[in-house]
């Protein structure tokens, strides 16, 4: 449950377009009124097996992209699996055919280790400093491959399967990588050996019988990884001649049993996992020179063990930044440290009543540096200067504010130091579009870059003027173009649906104050503005958590086409984001703060109240709910309090707030000795006696991140009530559910199970 900049269920949970299920049809598209699909053509009907069996009704979209360190070129894969380079012209040639890249990068995986590396983008190939040379990184296999002779080399094999973060030094004497819980190196003109750089209990109580295990050294961490968004945790000096890193010392966090029952003898996969109020990991940061010896620890002021370190980095050769979040997640520091002496600087301080918006990125210049904050009751970009000659002179001082009004800014892409340009996406001209824009350092010559409406992901060059904008709208899948600032080309499309897809309304209503406005979608069945009253069944499909937006006007990939095949199948499908998810400013956000549930079900049940007074031919005794991960959560909340909905379907929920990680649970509910009331009253597990209509629970054995513990626990309380349920686990499966054959198999279940307690009176 974080959020892409955002939400851990948000990562978790997207559709991707590669048959892969992220987040299953939490994303809604909506639809202009009066939209007409695509040119309709002879087609099969549509069916489970055709959206989820064999890939991507549409293609898959270019992925991957990483642009040279000189901008001259990007790399991305293809619909097919090769890997290509488009360069400055936009022209794009294949550089590795999928065939040569499977014989260069061949290696096994866990399911996972295939799971984090699509949840959290470990890439699977990165850039030499000199913009020639690349390397290939599969499941811990790291490949040294150059385009010009089209040769590749392996250098090393780190074991770490998701966790291996190779990395270049700047001058490219070196490739680093994690292995064994440490930091290695290979120089690579000498062909030398592999060096362990840092050690891995260097400082560290012996306080278990593998604390090797337990003590990460530049490795990320679970809940790291998962609520902080946090992809690396070490980094090269920009001379080459240190690297800085996080150690995160595990052996007090709590561990929770993966069992994989497949085995004859089931093994166990023990992972340290803080619960609300448990022990979070020590943490510090480290600096070591590249030719080893002792680590110089900085000393910072914070509460190691409780505190946390989201973000750190390079000002320059000599100095750190580090920015350290109290455990409330109401204080947010940022600190300039010393390489030499390890004392710190407080530069920057900011403060919230409630919670930060997640987004702890901090991007510098040579004398300043931009961050993104809600402090003025949208996320918008903030221009900090410092004294270049001497960062700890002084604090950081506030230049400017480059962005504001009534809309959110989503991240920054580039910062054009040369040119004094900042780019950026936001929904400014869209709440439920996004856009790619530019604005200059001193606030003044926005630009609004990308035109067609909708939702642009444009992934920018080091300097921005070159960027890559996969691009489409819920009537439109993705097409990628190549783009040089307003200058834009095409250079992949979708394929084609051949068959035309029922129009979405778009939908303004009031929230359950009767005050605020929220947006959603209705998918009505083909011929349903004509039907007669109350004969069709309404299927209700929120998201419902912080860090997401579900209603966008962005294509939907195989969740769009699943809302189709139920409207087909004779149902209405509803999409309301309410108060509580994302982008639409911090007031809107902060109604989650004390309250995951409350707030959310009154939004939804106006949201169905003035669906269906609006539209007489949705049957309001024919009500169905469903989510997955904070939407499971959602459906089991709304059928224990409740009476409205005949049946749901809850998909890898948390039942008991306390048994989710504490990052995430404690930014929202705080601890739960001074939260009990909420903690309690929240969690449907102790409502679950009042359940109301027919429950299908899906869970996976190997979900690393909602864990099974949560399906479980519900079921007993069902079994005390003596209340019937229904039971899908998938095996290993984790929290994202991937593999064409459970993606077919669990979404026929959920459609037999619709059909069986909502089906459509046949006229």
């Amino acid at each position: 449950m974080t959020k892409n900049r955002k939400s851990r269920f948000v990562r978790s949970l997207r559709t991707d377009g590669s048959g892969d299920f992220t987040w299953p049809m939490i994303v809604v598209l909506f639809l202009a009124s009066g939209f007409l699909a695509l040119t309709a053509q002879t087609a099969p009907p549509l069916s489970v097996a055709a959206i989820y069996g064999h890939g991507s009704l549409t293609g898959n979209p270019p992925s991957g992209f990483a642009w040279a360190p000189d901008s001259s070129k990007a790399l991305y894969r293809s619909d097919d699996g090769d890997l290509m380079a488009v360069d400055a012209t936009g022209k794009s040639t294949m550089l590795i055919s999928h065939t040569r890249l499977n014989v260069l990068t061949s290696s096994p995986a866990s399911e996972k280790d295939r799971d984090h590396r699509a949840r959290y983008g470990q890439p699977d190939y990165i850039w030499g400093p000199d913009s020639d040379h690349i390397l290939l990184n599969t499941m811990g296999d790291l490949t040294l491959y150059s385009p010009k002779t089209s040769t590749g080399l392996q250098i090393a094999s780190t074991g770490m399967g998701s966790g291996d973060d190779p990395k270049f030094s700047p001058n490219g004497s070196y490739v680093s990588y994690i292995r064994d819980h440490n930091i290695y190196l290979r120089r690579l003109r000498a062909q030398g050996q592999e060096v362990p750089l840092s050690k891995v209990k260097e400082g560290i109580r012996d306080l278990s019988p593998d604390p090797s295990r337990l003590v990460l050294n530049g490795e990320v961490d679970w809940v790291y990884e998962e609520e902080l968004a946090v992809h690396s945790n070490y980094f090269w000096s920009p001379d080459s001649r240190r690297i800085a890193y996080l150690q995160m010392d595990e052996s007090n966090v709590p561990e929770y049993p993966i069992t994989d029952w497949i085995p004859i003898h089931p093994s166990v996969d023990r992972q340290p996992y803080p619960v609300p109020g448990d022990a979070n990991p020590i943490v510090r940061v480290g600096v070591v020179s590249a030719d080893g010896g002792k680590t110089n620890w900085i000393k910072l002021p914070f509460q190691s063990g409780n505190d946390y370190i989201p973000r750190f980095g390079w000002v320059n050769q000599k100095i750190l930044w580090i920015e350290t979040l109290s455990r409330d997640q109401k204080h947010l520091d940022l600190y300039f440290a010393d390489v030499q002496s390890g004392m710190t600087r407080l530069v920057l301080s900011r403060m919230d009543a409630k919670f930060f918006d997640a987004d702890y990125d901090v991007d510098f210049a040579s004398s300043e540096f931009f961050l993104t904050s809600w402090q003025d009751g949208h996320t918008h970009i903030y221009r900090y200067s410092f004294n270049q000659s001497n960062p700890m002179s002084s604090e950081a001082r506030l230049v400017k504010q480059l962005t504001a009004g009534d809309y959110d800014v989503s991240s920054i892409g580039a910062i054009d130091e040369p040119g004094g340009s900042i780019y950026y996406l936001s929904n400014e001209d869209d709440p439920l579009g996004q856009q790619a824009w530019s604005v200059q350092f001193d606030g003044k010559e926005k630009h609004q870059l990308t035109r067609d409406p909708g939702f642009h992901e444009a992934n920018f060059s080091a300097e921005g003027g070159l960027y890559l904008d996969t691009a489409s709208d819920a009537a439109t899948p993705p097409q990628v173009s190549f783009c040089h600032k307003q200058d834009c080309h095409v250079i992949w499309k979708s394929t084609p649906l051949g068959f035309k897809l029922s129009p979405i309304q778009r939908l303004e209503l009031k929230n359950g104050d009767g005050a605020g406005l929220l947006y959603g979608s209705l998918l009505l069945p083909p011929g349903g503005a004509t039907m007669g009253s109350r004969s069709v069944p309404l299927i209700v499909n929120p998201y419902g958590g912080p860090g997401a937006q579900g209603v966008k006007d962005e294509w939907g990939g195989q969740g769009r086409l699943f809302d189709e095949l139920l409207a087909e199948r004779g149902y209405a499908v509803l999409h309301v984001d309410n108060r509580g998810m994302a982008a639409r400013g911090r007031d809107f956000a902060q109604a989650a703060y004390r309250n995951f549930g409350p707030v959310q079900l009154s939004d939804q049940l106006a949201a169905v109240d003035q669906v269906l007074a609006k539209y007489p031919q949705l049957d309001s005794k024919r009500l169905g709910w469903w989510g997955w991960s904070w939407g499971g959560s959602f459906t089991l909340y709304a059928l224990t309090h409740s009476d409205r909905f005949r049946v749901g379907i809850a998909g890898a929920p948390v039942t008991d707030w306390r048994d989710y990680d504490s990052i995430y649970t404690e930014r929202y509910l705080g601890l739960p000795p001074e939260n009990a009331e909420v903690y309690h009253d929240e969690s449907a597990v102790n409502s679950a006696a009042n359940l109301k209509g027919h429950l299908l629970l899906l869970h996976g054995t190997g979900d690393d991140n909602v864990h099974l513990e949560n399906s479980v626990q519900f079921i007993q309380k069902l079994i005390e009530a003596d209340i019937p349920y229904d039971f899908q686990i998938y095996p290993r499966k984790t929290h994202s559910v991937r593999g064409a054959d459970v993606r077919m198999h669990m979404h026929a279940r959920m459609l037999d199970y619709f059909d069986q307690y909502l089906k459509p009176v046949t006229p």
